[in-house]
C-alpha cells in the first residue's frame, strides 16, 4: 500500500515538474522594430541593452576591426563557444537563446550590426521574472571579452 502511495504521488509531481520546466522557457521575443533598431528594455532589471542610452540598462556596443563579414563569423562562433543556440539570423541581425543548466530559464540574446560605424549593438533580456542578478549583463560582458580576444585585442574602445 505505501509503495502504491508512492508511485501514485511520483505520477502526479513528474508532470508537475515537467509543466514547471515547460513554463521557464517563455516566448520567444517579438520581432524587431520597423526602424532598424533593438527593442528597447523593458522597466525590469532582467536586461541590457546598448541602445537604451540614459538607462540603467545600458551597455557598451561590440566594436570590431576589418572586414564585417569577418566580425559577423567571430561573433558567432563567440555566441556558440558561450552556450547560445542560434535561432534566427538574418542580414545584419542575429538572434540566439542561452537557457540556464539548473532551471532551464530562455534568455534571448539579440545582435545588430552596423558595419559603417564598425559595431555591433546588443540587447541580452530575460524572458520570465523580474530580475537576474546581472546574469544578461555579465553574459554580455563575456560575450564582449571573447568576441575581443578572437579578434586579437584584449580590450575594444568604441
Amino acid at each position: 500500500m505505501k509503495s502504491m502511495i508512492i508511485t501514485l504521488q511520483s505520477l502526479i509531481l513528474l508532470p508537475c515538474l515537467l509543466a514547471t520546466m515547460i513554463a521557464c522557457t517563455g516566448k520567444p521575443p517579438e520581432t524587431r522594430p520597423a526602424d532598424g533598431r533593438l527593442r528597447p528594455c523593458p522597466d525590469r532589471p532582467n536586461c541590457v541593452s546598448s541602445e537604451d542610452e540614459g538607462r540603467a540598462s545600458l551597455v557598451q556596443p561590440l566594436a570590431f576591426h576589418g572586414p564585417p563579414a569577418a566580425a559577423w563569423l567571430r561573433l558567432k562562433e563567440a555566441v556558440r563557444d558561450l552556450g547560445g543556440d542560434i535561432r534566427e539570423e538574418q542580414e545584419l541581425y542575429l538572434r540566439a537563446t542561452f537557457t540556464s543548466q539548473v532551471f532551464r530559464f530562455v534568455d534571448d540574446v539579440e545582435i545588430r550590426m552596423v558595419p559603417a560605424k564598425n559595431l555591433m549593438h546588443v540587447r541580452s533580456a530575460s524572458r520570465l521574472g523580474y530580475s537576474d542578478l546581472g546574469v544578461n549583463r555579465k553574459r554580455v560582458e563575456k560575450l564582449r571579452d571573447l568576441f575581443n580576444r578572437k579578434q586579437g585585442t584584449a580590450d575594444d574602445p568604441i
